[in-house]
């Protein structure tokens, strides 16, 4: 009896891995936005940039931020995950090359996000955590983490971006895909075509039709998909900026 072969579809699939930066900045500085951008376009050589994340954490005197208290996170993808300790060390060279005076970065790296990460990073938006919290955490749970100068406090927002960027649900692209290459008036099949993965209303209404503003589009993450949410004004669709 001839032997049966039985043939399987192999396919790769790419894991996501996260890098969290925050306190980069000074008053005067470009942000952590910006320097985010510049370090993803760095790895790019090595990795697939999947985008670059915002997330809002706690808005309060008592939190000394530069402008808004937000935090970065850059969102890549690989077949294989990366050592987290190397990239790192990689990133850290990057940062302290671009290190502003008087900023506090805090750098985190992590190929696997426990829930208890996301955890932290919801903490960080109601209530005001300590820096202990952070590394205390971090070393639980084996995750990388660093402060690169100063009091080292953006520890806190760097861990905060990993959680929260790998919830999926929180926060809103500065970059994905093509978007900040958009300008004034763009039809829906624009922004699709661009990396934006859907067009909705905030009732989660899907729009495929008419014009969408898409000077500083930033679509949120949620379903760990780019959503571009609108709502309509004057003629056309505006996008909201979605924490």
């Amino acid at each position: 009896m001839p032997k049966t072969i039985i043939s399987q579809d192999v396919r790769f699939v790419k894991l996501k891995f996260y890098i969290g930066l925050d306190d980069t900045d000074n008053a005067e500085s470009r942000g952590t936005g910006h320097l985010a951008r510049q370090i993803a376009a760095e790895l790019e050589r090595d990795y697939h940039v999947h985008g670059v994340s915002r997330h809002q954490l706690l808005f309060d005197p008592r939190v000394p931020y530069t402008k808004h208290n937000s935090s970065a996170a850059i969102i890549l993808e690989a077949e294989r995950a990366p050592d987290p300790r190397a990239l790192l060390e990689r990133v850290r060279g990057m940062m302290l090359a671009d290190f502003q005076p008087g900023s506090d970065p805090g750098l985190c790296v992590a190929c696997e996000v426990p829930d208890e990460v996301t955890e932290f990073g919801h903490l960080a938006q109601h209530e005001l955590v300590k820096q202990g919290q952070a590394r205390g955490l971090a070393n639980s749970l084996g995750i990388a983490l660093a402060g690169l100068g100063g009091t080292e406090d953006g520890v806190i927002g760097a861990l905060s971006a990993v959680g929260l960027a790998a919830s999926g649900d929180d926060g809103r692209y500065v970059l994905v895909g093509g978007i900040r290459e958009l300008k004034g008036l763009q039809p829906v099949a624009a922004l699709l075509a661009a990396g934006v993965a859907a067009v909705q209303t905030m009732d989660g209404q899907p729009v495929t039709e008419g014009l969408v503003a898409c000077d500083k589009l930033r679509p949120a993450r949620r379903g760990g998909r780019p959503l571009a949410v609108v709502e309509w004004n004057s003629g056309h669709w505006l996008p909201l900026k979605l924490d």
